[in-house]
């Protein structure tokens, strides 16, 4: 009989909350996959699903789509902190944060970031360097790298 090996560092997954391009989407989870992500999650998309994810990441890790953010939060997994990513002065920055084992990481929207319902419902709030807001899936993929460096 094989031994099944156990994942010791926990697990994650990303997505966003009224995500309006594909581009984003595609950039996104193909780094999300690359870096080892458990899941990624789309939340009240606005955009057509189209050719921009070259790797189908889909294909490789479970992609959950929600109606709304409430929906979402019914159906987080058990015990999995919310960790909002937003530039704002509540929020510890990055380099301070030390990632939790069970971890659904939260990005807003390309034109309004997140709401106030998922900024209340965060356990977490971390913020990248800059004064100006980053492209979506450039922040994503900075805080997935940051995880993984930090493991």
């Amino acid at each position: 009989m094989s031994k099944v090996k156990m994942k010791q560092n926990g697990y994650f997954g990303i997505g966003c909350i009224g995500m309006k391009t594909a581009e984003n989407y595609g950039t996104l989870f193909r780094t999300a996959q690359i870096m080892g992500a458990d899941f990624i999650f789309l939340i009240g998309c606005r955009f057509k699903k189209q050719a921009t994810d070259t790797m189908k990441s889909w294909r490789h890790l479970p992609l959950f789509e929600y109606a709304n953010f409430d929906d979402f939060n019914k159906h987080r997994p058990f015990d999995c902190k919310l960790i909002g990513i937003e530039l704002m002065d509540s929020a510890t920055p990055i380099k301070e944060f030390k990632h939790p084992k069970q971890a659904c990481y939260l990005l807003g929207a390309e034109d309004h970031g997140l709401t106030k319902e998922a900024i209340d419902s965060c356990q977490e709030l971390i913020y990248l360097p800059g004064e100006r807001s980053l492209n979506v899936s450039v922040a994503g993929s900075l805080v997935v790298f940051d995880r993984v460096q930090k493991q």
